[in-house]
């Protein structure tokens, strides 16, 4: 028997507070997982590559604090029209592990927290680089700007961005190679056969099971291979009940700026992907109203106000679409609940505590996943958009892409007025990819022809696709 189609609210207010506040609950903790994964593996890489912990920025109560405040701004940007939650960027990652890892010039010797701050600095210009492209786009248009960043340049950046990255998380998950097994089975589990929320949140769930595991080998007395304890709960006795989080102010190189800034070009092309999502979704066309020029420019003030602070870096996220779609709640208050309720958390040192507890192996676990999946995604990129790669120049750009963003190990250095600068493999291939995409000829892209392709272009692990698809099924 056919079931009756579910009419959206797009006014959530007839709902009543207090399911209003329970929508944006639900709505927070659905980019929770993924939000929280981002500072804990950025401490991860400084702690490895310099020997020490951070103690100041890019921490959980930090990135709570700027994906709650950057969803307000987004939303003031936006003239409080789009119901979008911005949560840290995955693109990023990559850019993160290379800045921890410099070790010459200035970099040698320099402190964890110190070389954090430059890289927020390249995370701010980075920000910045969003209001130049909604500038353009403002000014000739979306179809002529998107004909420089089409998916074969940027499809093959994403591949890269997770291929770097995958050394880590097999590093990561051989200190206890159970828990990073469960880790991964969870967050397959829920991704595949999940149903309604429970599919949204894949990480999150791979996050709290894997958890509650470790915390039953500890009980046990189990230890890791190399006889450490599986959990170390010291600080979180030491931690106050509410708090400010340890913000850091941004430093500015134009080493770390170059490593960082180029990843914006995938994290644009993200946005408008999600944007086009969101106004499938909604079935209301944000791109023409507010206009992409202003969701643009809403991402990317949230994006250098992260930076600043020593935040990672905000985008749109692919789980917002699917809460939309499963809920059928458009209301974009229900999203500013959710924001705040990510900025209250941020003030509890205890919780971020907590967090902080979670085993190397199980980061290992999820990241196992997580950067095997960006990858894969950049794949889907290529596939859904249809580039053609029996065309000898997709071919060209995509295999120089490849050789430039995996053979560049240690970039490129070069002195320019006494100053020595490095060029990161990714930086390279960002170059020379949209370089031969506009000297090749053949340049067929042409942005709004295959709409489910142009909103297939963000990097996250969540499948909107099979979830719009189930919902399909139950109308």
């Amino acid at each position: 028997m056919e079931q009756k189609k579910i009419e959206p609210i797009r006014d959530a207010r007839k709902l009543g507070k207090a399911k209003m506040l329970i929508l944006g609950i639900q709505h927070m903790f659905a980019m929770f997982g993924a939000t929280i994964l981002v500072p804990i593996l950025v401490s991860g890489y400084f702690q490895a590559a310099c020997g020490e912990e951070l103690t100041r920025g890019l921490s959980v109560s930090v990135t709570l604090f700027c994906a709650g405040f950057g969803t307000l701004i987004f939303h003031l940007c936006t003239k409080f029209k789009v119901p979008a939650f911005l949560g840290s960027s995955f693109a990023f990652l990559g850019g993160f592990y290379t800045v921890a890892n410099l070790d010459s010039g200035m970099y040698a010797g320099m402190s964890a927290n110190d070389k954090a701050a430059y890289a927020c600095g390249g995370i701010f210009v980075a920000g910045m680089l969003y209001f130049v492209l909604a500038l353009i786009i403002k000014l000739v248009g979306v179809n002529r700007v998107m004909k420089f960043l089409p998916p074969v340049v940027t499809g093959p950046i994403i591949i890269c961005i997770g291929l770097s990255l995958a050394g880590s998380a097999i590093t990561n998950a051989s200190t206890n190679w159970l828990l990073a097994f469960v880790a991964l089975a969870v967050i397959i589990i829920f991704n595949i056969w999940g149903k309604g929320l429970f599919k949204i949140i894949p990480i999150l769930m791979g996050v709290v099971i894997s958890y509650v595991f470790a915390l039953i080998l500890n009980a046990c007395g189990v230890h890791n291979p190399d006889g450490s304890a599986i959990l170390n709960f010291s600080s979180i006795a030491s931690a106050s009940w509410v708090g400010i989080p340890k913000f850091q102010f941004m430093k500015f190189d134009v080493t770390a700026i170059l490593v960082m800034a180029p990843i914006a070009i995938a994290t644009m092309m993200e946005h408008i992907g999600d944007m086009s999502a969101i106004s499938a979704t909604v079935e209301e066309n944000y791109l023409a109203d507010p206009g992409l020029h202003r969701t643009l420019i809403g991402d990317g003030v949230a994006t250098a106000f992260a930076g600043a602070i020593g935040g990672p870096a905000n985008t749109t996220y692919g789980e917002n679409t699917g809460v939309l779609e499963l809920s059928k709640v458009y209301d974009p208050r229900v999203i500013r609940i959710a924001a705040v309720f990510a900025i209250i958390l941020s003030f509890i040192p205890k919780f971020s505590s907590v967090i902080s507890t979670m085993p190397t192996a199980i980061i290992g676990g999820i990241s196992f996943m997580l950067y095997g999946m960006i990858s894969a995604i950049g794949v889907r990129n290529v596939v859904e958009n249809k580039v053609d790669l029996t065309k000898s120049r997709n071919l060209i750009i995509a295999g120089v892409i490849f050789v430039c963003g995996l053979g560049f190990g240690g970039g490129l250095t070069f002195t320019i007025g006494g100053t020595s600068i490095t060029l990161t493999a990714l930086a390279i291939a960002a170059i020379a990819g949209i370089l031969l995409n506009a000297i090749l000829p053949g340049n067929d892209y042409e942005f709004g022809k295959n709409p489910a392709g142009d909103s297939s272009r963000g990097v996250y692990v969540m499948n909107t696709d099979s979830e719009k698809e189930e919902s399909e099924d139950n109308k």
